[in-house]
């Protein structure tokens, strides 16, 4: 009776779900190498010990590193100004309302058209890469951000205003705890955007990184290598979102 309850936990059934998502995706992957041939792609048996064979150089870690400090910077940067901005515009009823549809028709824009006002404004390397990050994440977090200040109950913010208190203590100690679920899913979102973001700055214009190596082998068609780097930022992606899901879970589940 206990296994069975333990079978049943939502834990359990996630663990599973899981499990059976990286089953599918290395079937798919070996049905598309039957299809396409080693020409195309590189078999899932053959990408993985070549991924492995990756960890074991210093080459691939110095840029994993370049993409690791990028991504650090442009999560903090997105975070602090997408909470500030969010939290600002869900209290100011006004303002928000006149930002809001701005800010929805810009999240529906391809960030990749400001690729080269990017690289123009901040030249090649670490710094248009931290910028490419935070617009690919801070407009998600702003929207979710403002959405959750302005569903929190009235009563606190009637609350707060018969306490005197200032926008900034407002934002500190009401919008921001009372709305922090609903936050956290704008910055899970923001999170993911963000290392595509810098991916994809990384390949067109960096000289380091992981984005950089991957365009590189896709430059001399090493289809092994290709497979392999793919591969890698998968499992990382798909390790980082996991994490990031299981908190906002935990998050939801205390409301």
């Amino acid at each position: 009776m206990n296994m069975l309850n333990i079978l049943k936990s939502p834990k359990c059934r996630s663990t599973f779900d899981l499990l059976l998502l990286g089953v599918a995706f290395v079937a798919l992957w070996q049905i598309f190498y039957e299809i396409a041939g080693s020409v195309a792609l590189a078999s899932p048996l053959a990408a993985t010990e070549n991924a492995l064979k990756m960890l074991a150089t210093s080459d691939f870690w110095m840029n994993a590193a370049a993409t690791l400090k990028a991504f650090c910077i442009a999560v903090v940067i997105e975070a602090v100004a997408g909470l500030a901005i969010g939290i600002f515009l869900g209290l100011q009823r006004f303002t928000g309302d006149v930002f809001e549809p701005m800010l929805t028709g810009l999240y529906s824009v391809p960030k990749l058209m400001f690729f080269p006002m990017i690289t123009l404004f901040f030249g090649i390397g670490l710094a248009s890469e931290v910028a490419f990050g935070v617009l690919q994440g801070i407009i998600s977090i702003i929207l979710f951000t403002m959405s959750a200040v302005r569903n929190i109950k009235p009563v606190y913010m009637k609350t707060g205003k018969t306490m005197n208190l200032s926008t900034t203590q407002m934002m500190l100690t009401i919008a921001l705890p009372g709305a922090l679920p609903e936050i956290f899913t704008g910055l899970r979102i923001g999170v993911s955007s963000s290392l595509i973001g810098v991916i994809l700055c990384e390949m067109f214009g960096s000289s380091r990184g992981l984005g950089f190596i991957l365009m590189n082998a896709m430059q001399n068609n090493i289809v092994l290598d290709i497979s392999s780097q793919t591969l890698l930022l998968i499992v990382f992606a798909a390790g980082l979102s996991g994490v990031l899901m299981a908190a906002d879970y935990k998050l939801h589940r205390r409301v």
